[in-house]
Order: C-alpha cells, then sequence, then structure tokens
C-alpha cells in the first residue's frame, strides 16, 4: 500500500482518483490548491504526487519546484488537461505526464511503475 496525495482544483476529480487508488489498496491523501499540497508535503512522506498544473492561485508547476525542494526524492506524476504543458521543463522532473481523464487506466499504470510495480 502506498501512500499517495491527489492534487487538483476540481473536487469530483479528487473524488474520483481517491476512490479508484483506495479500491487499489492506496492511502490516499486530497489537496484542491498548490499551496496546501506543498503544507501536506512538508508534513507527510508520500510515495507519489499525483499533481494537476492549471489551479487557482499558485500553479502546479510551481507546486512541482516548492516540492523538490523539501524532498528532493518525490515522485510526482502530472496529471493535467493540458498538454502543451509538456513542453515546459520543469515538467520534465516529474516521472510521468498523463493527460487528464475520468479513465484512471493509465494513472494507474503510470502509478504502478513509479511504485516498482
Amino acid at each position: 500500500m502506498a501512500k499517495i496525495l491527489v492534487v487538483d482544483d476540481e473536487n469530483a476529480l479528487r473524488v474520483l482518483y481517491k476512490h479508484e487508488l483506495t479500491q487499489d489498496g492506496h492511502d490516499v491523501d486530497l489537496a484542491g490548491t498548490a499551496d496546501e499540497a506543498v503544507a501536506k508535503v512538508r508534513e507527510t512522506a508520500y510515495d507519489v504526487v499525483v499533481l494537476d498544473i492549471r489551479m487557482p492561485g499558485k500553479d502546479g508547476l510551481e507546486a512541482l519546484t516548492e516540492m523538490f525542494a523539501e524532498r528532493r526524492n518525490i515522485k510526482v506524476i502530472i496529471n493535467s488537461a493540458y498538454s502543451s504543458y509538456k513542453e515546459n521543463f520543469i515538467s520534465w522532473a516529474a516521472e510521468h505526464y498523463v493527460v487528464k481523464s475520468a479513465d484512471t487506466t493509465e494513472l494507474k499504470e503510470k502509478i504502478a511503475q513509479v511504485l516498482g510495480g
């Protein structure tokens, strides 16, 4: 069982991902903003962070930079509706880049890869 943080400003998506990942046996925390996510990363050693990019206030790329400053070896999967952010060099620091979908198959596969499964 892995400790996973899902960061997304869309509540319905957070709830869906929590449900799906909990059914797979993971312990899932949720954050609705980048600031909340960074604070949680300071407090908890997550195995994986699933991180949205476009959020009100601070975006996911800024949060990614702050997370790496807190925990250099943190594993992050960017989960964005916008594939254009793949070109941003900051996003290259993430383990994987998954385009958002209600079908969680690809996201679950990438999480399993990060966890070594």
